[in-house]
């Protein structure tokens, strides 16, 4: 399991490995980077990555598993423009669902918030990371988000709200781990 703060594990079941990446897209693309180049063989590894989230939109509540991931505070037109692929978009499985927004922007303004609903579903700081190292490797990752917070002023207020989003994120990452 990848998860960025220690309080996001603190329901895991003891025999859960965790890999603790630190808030933000270059710390979690590091410490991923790490922990996969350590293990050499990789033919039977799936990465996890659990976190809280905000939502962008009304009604995105609970336990979430995006669809895809995208780099939201990127400059990928300019990047595009250059003759490159920014490659902001990470489509993680097939099938409807959330898009989470991933940025180093800590999302509490409800006009970041607006202006990122048009795009995604969910915002985090990690998860973009999380899959650009997988997806590097070639290790298939899911991503499990639950709601912490509507990415808007109450977002300040998550170090009192991860407690609730650990327990469900321990509760999902069982069924999850059922579905592998």
């Amino acid at each position: 399991m990848v998860v960025a703060a220690a309080s996001e594990a603190a329901h895991l079941r003891a025999d859960v490995p965790v890999v603790l990446t630190g808030i933000g897209k270059t710390a979690a693309a590091v410490a991923v980077t790490r922990a996969l180049a350590a293990l050499g063989d990789l033919r039977d590894v799936v990465v996890i990555n659990l976190g809280t989230a905000g939502a962008l939109r009304p009604g995105v509540v609970g336990l979430q598993e995006p669809v895809a991931v995208l780099n939201h505070d990127l400059s990928a037109a300019a990047i595009r423009a250059l003759g490159h692929d920014p490659r902001e978009r990470l489509e993680l499985r097939a099938g409807a669902g959330p898009v989470l927004a991933t940025g180093d922007v800590f999302v509490a303004d409800p006009l970041v918030r607006d202006e990122l609903a048009q795009r995604a579903d969910l915002v985090d700081m990690e998860g973009y990371a999380v899959a650009y190292a997988c997806a590097e490797f070639g290790v298939p990752v899911r991503l499990l988000k639950h709601v912490s917070d509507n990415a808007d002023e109450g977002a300040l207020d998550w170090a009192a709200l991860v407690d609730v989003s650990a327990k469900a994120l321990a509760s999902g990452l069982d069924d999850l781990l059922n579905t592998l």
